[in-house]
């Protein structure tokens, strides 16, 4: 299980600095992720993608559930109240919830995606006012090592928390 720490930097060269820190210390550079305001050159850094950037992972999982729970409403009111001269069986509510599912997590991570991530709304000041956040997602048995490490050698590094946890596939 991994954990997502958030780390405010000064600018680009402390940025670099860190990354190199970050894999001396064997944390894969995909697993950093920067964001900065429009216009700011990363200069190869890995910039975070949308799904660090919106709100689309717990859209996706909002549209599995109501999705999923559309789907076995509908089926059972298939089953109820079955077509003229058909026959339904309970694997209708299965294909249904299935079906309901995929529609949600479709719809409401297109929705999503539009929509800027709530967690990083307490960064909008900063990166505004010219300053890189780094979110880096750490294994949990290493938090305190990647912590201290940032606070003993970037002093400039403003730690700010970390996430509970985050989805498997980013």
């Amino acid at each position: 299980m991994r954990r997502r720490l958030y780390f405010v930097l000064p600018d680009i060269t402390s940025a670099k600095q860190i990354v190199n820190d970050l894999l001396l210390a064997r944390i894969e550079e995909r697993h950093m992720h920067f964001l900065a305001k429009d216009g700011v050159a990363l200069d190869g850094l890995h910039e975070a993608s949308i799904l660090q950037t919106s709100d689309i992972v717990h859209g996706a999982e909002s549209g599995l559930v109501v999705g999923g729970v559309s789907g076995v409403v509908a089926g059972i009111a298939v089953m109820m109240f079955p077509p003229t001269g058909a026959s339904m069986q309970l694997v209708t509510v299965l294909i249904t919830a299935v079906l309901g599912s995929i529609f949600g997590v479709w719809v409401s991570s297109m929705i999503a995606s539009s929509v800027p991530n709530t967690r990083l709304r307490e960064f909008e000041y900063e990166i505004s006012a010219g300053k890189i956040l780094l979110m880096v997602d750490v294994p949990s048995m290493r938090l305190a090592e990647i912590r201290e490490l940032l606070g003993k050698h970037h002093p400039e590094a403003s730690g700010r928390g970390q996430e509970p946890t985050i989805p498997a596939f980013p």
